[in-house]
C-alpha cells in the first residue's frame, strides 16, 4: 500500500474516466482551451516588443541607450554563430549544476530530517530560519576570506542560495503527510523503511518538487549575480563585459539567452514533476 494507493479522488471519479470525459468535450471548446494556453502568455511579451521596436523608430531614447530589437537580434545570432555564447553557458551550467547539487542534497537530507523528529526541528529549524534571512551576496565577504574567489566561491554561494526553498519545502512536505495515510500503513504492518519509502515520500513529492523547482530558480539567479561580481568566464561575466564595452546590444542579448535558459530549465524541472506525479487522481 503506497501513498498513491492511499490517496482518494475526492469526486470519486477514476482518472481513466476523468480522460473520457475530457476526449468528450467539443472539439472546438478543446481547440479554444489550447489556443488559450498557449497564446495568451505571449500577448504581453509581444506588446513589450512592439513598444521597443516602436520606441526605437520614433527615438524616443538613444540608440546608446535602448538598442533596437533588431541590434539585439544580430548580437544574439552572433554570439551563437561564433560559439562565444555556447562557451560562456557552458561554463556557467557546470557552476549551477554543481552549487545546486550540492544545495539539493543537503536540503533534502536536511528538510528530511526535520520534519520526520520534531525534536530536531525544534533544535535546528530557528537557526536555520535566522540563517535563511541573511541574503546570499551577505555571505560574500566571510566566503572570499575562507576560500578566496576562485570556483569554491561560486558553488557555495549558489548551494547556498538553492539550498533554503530545498531545506523549507522538503520539511513542510514531510511534515504535511496526512496522518490516516501513516494510520493505514501501521495496520498493514509496514516497517519503517516501507513506510518512509511508499508512503511518506511518495506522498511528500509535490512540495519538495516545488522545493527543488524554487532551489534551482534561485540558483540560477545566484549565479548570475556571482559572475557578475567575481568571474572572467561565463554568462554573467560576459554582460559585466558588454557593459564596459558600452555595448547595450550585447548585454541585452545575453540577458535574453539568461531568460530563455532559465525558463527551459523550469520547464524540464515541470515535466519531470508531471511524470513523477503521473499517478495522482485530478482533484488532488
Amino acid at each position: 500500500m503506497a501513498a498513491r494507493d492511499l490517496a482518494l479522488n475526492r469526486t470519486g471519479q477514476p482518472q481513466a474516466e476523468a480522460g473520457r470525459v475530457a476526449a468528450a468535450q467539443p472539439a472546438g471548446l478543446r481547440i479554444s482551451r489550447i489556443a488559450q494556453d498557449w497564446l495568451l502568455p505571449w500577448l504581453f511579451p509581444l506588446a513589450l516588443l512592439l513598444l521597443w521596436q516602436l520606441s526605437a523608430l520614433q527615438g524616443w531614447a538613444p540608440e546608446q541607450v535602448l538598442p533596437p530589437p533588431g541590434a539585439v537580434y544580430d548580437s544574439f545570432a552572433a554570439l551563437l554563430a561564433s560559439g562565444e555564447l555556447w562557451d560562456h553557458l557552458q561554463v556557467s551550467l557546470v557552476r549551477v549544476f554543481s552549487g545546486f547539487g550540492i544545495g539539493l542534497s543537503a536540503g533534502l537530507l536536511l528538510g528530511g530530517a526535520m520534519g520526520l523528529s520534531p525534536t530536531l526541528r525544534d533544535y535546528l529549524f530557528p537557526l536555520f530560519k535566522a540563517f535563511s534571512q541573511v541574503p546570499t551576496l551577505g555571505w560574500l565577504p566571510l566566503l572570499m576570506l575562507l576560500v578566496g574567489i576562485d570556483e569554491e566561491l561560486k558553488f557555495l554561494l549558489i548551494a547556498k542560495a538553492a539550498l533554503v526553498p530545498v531545506t523549507i519545502n522538503t520539511c513542510q512536505g514531510v511534515q504535511g503527510v496526512p496522518n490516516r495515510y501513516i494510520e493505514v500503513a501501521r495496520v498493514y504492518g509496514f516497517t519503517r523503511w516501507q513506510l518512509l519509502s511508499r508512503v511518506v515520500f511518495p506522498a511528500a513529492t509535490a512540495p519538495v518538487w516545488n522545493g527543488v523547482r524554487y532551489g534551482l530558480t534561485h540558483a540560477w539567479l545566484a549565479l548570475v549575480v556571482v559572475e557578475l561580481l567575481a568571474s572572467s568566464e561565463g554568462i554573467g561575466y560576459l554582460i559585466v563585459y558588454g557593459r564596459q564595452l558600452f555595448q547595450l546590444d550585447l548585454v541585452l542579448a545575453a540577458v535574453v539567452a539568461v531568460g530563455i535558459l532559465g525558463l527551459l530549465l523550469d520547464k524540464l524541472l515541470a515535466r519531470t514533476e508531471a511524470w513523477l506525479l503521473r499517478w495522482r487522481k485530478p482533484g488532488l
